[in-house]
């Protein structure tokens, strides 16, 4: 997780050295969209604030990496 302008960014990193199962963007499911989203919300609860959050996808390719801001709400 990173503070960026009072907006806490809970930071999904996946790798993959080959595309045979999926991009590494493509493993974050709904059920990691959910959890995410879930840690989220204990977090803000934990801290009593509330915040803005956002939720980005860092995916490492081989040679590469690809930062989505925003990935999902």
């Amino acid at each position: 997780m990173a503070k960026k302008a009072g907006t806490y960014c809970f930071i999904e990193v996946k790798a993959r050295t080959s595309d045979i199962y999926g991009l590494p963007a493509e493993a974050v499911d709904r059920e990691k969209k959910r959890r995410y989203r879930m840690i989220a919300q204990y977090y803000c609860n934990i801290l009593r604030e509330e915040v803005p959050c956002r939720f980005d996808v860092a995916a490492i390719y081989e040679g590469g990496l690809e930062y989505y801001e925003g990935a999902f709400i």
